[in-house]
């Protein structure tokens, strides 16, 4: 395996990691023994922990937009909007995901607490990455790409609560109403 490919098994892992125990919470040696790398080893690919998290920020929102992008791919407007839509909720389907995108919210206002900027300043530039993908493949609609983000953040919030798809909360959801229960 390359130096690349050990590096971005690492940063899949440190992905699993955070989302389950958060900047804080995650060891490197919980990352390197999830890798199958010695400690050491892991800080030959990354200066520190800091930097693994980085990575692991910039990993999720970027497969977030692959996904809306392979979703969306050729469409545009409320075409591509709901293709992502769509795409997004199977996405949210594998918490990891998700609650890495969460931790990173999280991670953010702990890190900047102590005097920790740079990454907030990592996950904003991410994110703002991805507002911006989204509103041109949305047709460059401010409002449109706010509303669909603003979604999102209650879709992240539903799954991250625990809520089952089949949950009368999600009747609210067109895509979602028709596998919702009375629950």
């Amino acid at each position: 395996m390359s130096a690349e490919e050990r590096r971005e098994s690492v940063v899949r892992a440190a992905v699993v990691e955070f989302a389950r125990g958060g900047y804080r919470g995650t060891s490197t040696e919980a990352i390197a023994r999830r890798v199958g790398v010695s400690q050491p080893y892991l800080f030959r690919l990354f200066p520190n922990k800091q930097a693994i998290f980085e990575a692991a920020c910039e990993y999720c929102v970027e497969e977030t937009w692959r996904v809306f992008d392979r979703a969306s791919e050729g469409l545009t407007g409320e075409a591509a909007q709901d293709a992502m839509s769509r795409a997004y909720m199977r996405l949210v389907e594998d918490r990891e995901q998700l609650m890495m995108q969460m931790q990173m919210y999280v991670s953010v206002f702990a890190a900047e607490s102590a005097g920790e900027e740079q990454v907030g300043d990592t996950a904003r530039a991410a994110w703002l990455r991805l507002f911006e993908w989204i509103r041109e493949r949305l047709g460059g609609d401010q409002k449109e790409a706010t509303r669909f983000m603003a979604y999102g953040m209650l879709i992240n919030t539903l799954v991250g609560l625990g809520y089952p798809m089949g949950h009368r909360i999600w009747s609210g959801f067109e895509d979602c109403s028709e596998k919702t229960e009375d629950r």
